[in-house]
């Protein structure tokens, strides 16, 4: 019933916001405020991310409870590269794809251990995922709502074991159906967005994966301030939930900031917390930090 309640919150979060006239575009202001997530790029346009986080663990929950116990140091970090263009004349339609490389170590190794490059029985690197993906804006006035739709299909030659004798966990290694969808309200002073992301996911196509045969619904709250052009500081709130054949689910705290360095660049960096969790969930940190390209 909890989950449900969190769920339906978010919905209500979405249909509150929506119901605010929110249909008038913000032309006005630099990439930050006016590309965000929600809004799709004019045809011929292109967005390049690249994207680097670092989760560390030193606890993590039980197999039944919620209850924290004490583990040697897991370290998992993820470098994503997005590439999308606009396509149509409408500038409704983007079109792109998605990368991801994969470096983790275990058995109490220090957190930058990631980026060593080393090759033991307590480490596993390499590119774990490619996903063609679309972007949609589905109503053409209203901007600020889009989803995007893409297939995430895993490069691995082996399990994602948690057995260190194994080679250790790198990522899933079941087929990904990802449907993500944005919204955003710019409130009229201009200071601050209200930015919301539902995330959901059906894995399948390996039994031997721990993703196979299950759904995840992962939605997230953000509240950005820009205290000048050029900048804005954020919080955000994100639950995840995993359910089917594997259940599991955890809740994250966050904050972090963005800065315009040029008309085309702009910087992210992000810090987040996962402040509970259920069955064998890590109760770690993350630290993350991004570059977006918008020319």
């Amino acid at each position: 019933m909890k989950r449900l309640s969190i769920f339906l919150a978010l919905i209500l979060v979405n249909l509150v916001v929506y119901s605010q006239e929110e249909e008038q575009e913000q032309e006005q202001g630099n990439n930050l405020q006016v590309f965000t997530p929600s809004k799709l790029l004019n045809k011929g346009q292109w967005d390049i991310k690249f994207f680097n986080g670092l989760y560390t663990q030193t606890r993590r929950t039980g197999g039944n409870d919620s209850e924290g116990v004490d583990i040697d140091r897991e370290n998992f970090f993820t470098s994503t590269l997005e590439v999308f263009t606009g396509i149509s004349d409408n500038n409704r339609i983007n079109v792109g794809g998605i990368i991801e490389f994969r470096s983790n170590t275990f058995g109490g190794r220090q957190a930058l251990s990631v980026f060593s490059l080393e090759d033991t029985t307590t480490d596993r690197k390499g590119f774990s995922s490619i996903a063609p993906a679309v972007k949609i804006q589905p109503f053409e006035n209203v901007s600020n709502f889009s989803f995007q739709s893409a297939l995430h299909i895993p490069l691995l030659d082996s399990g994602d074991e948690n057995n260190l004798a194994d080679g250790g966990f790198l990522d899933q290694t079941a087929w990904s159906f990802q449907n993500r969808f944005f919204f955003d309200y710019t409130f009229p002073s201009g200071d601050w967005q209200l930015f919301t992301e539902l995330n959901t996911e059906y894995g399948f196509g390996d039994d031997k994966s721990f993703a196979n045969n299950t759904f995840l619904v992962a939605p997230g709250v953000f509240m950005s301030y820009f205290p000048t052009e050029k900048a804005t500081v954020l919080g955000f709130v994100q639950h995840s939930e995993r359910f089917g054949d594997f259940e599991q689910d955890n809740t994250s705290l966050g904050l972090g900031g963005k800065y315009q360095i040029t008309d085309v660049l702009n910087v992210e960096v992000l810090y987040s917390n996962i402040v509970r969790g259920f069955n064998f969930q890590g109760l770690g940190e993350t630290y993350s930090i991004g570059l977006r390209a918008l020319f």
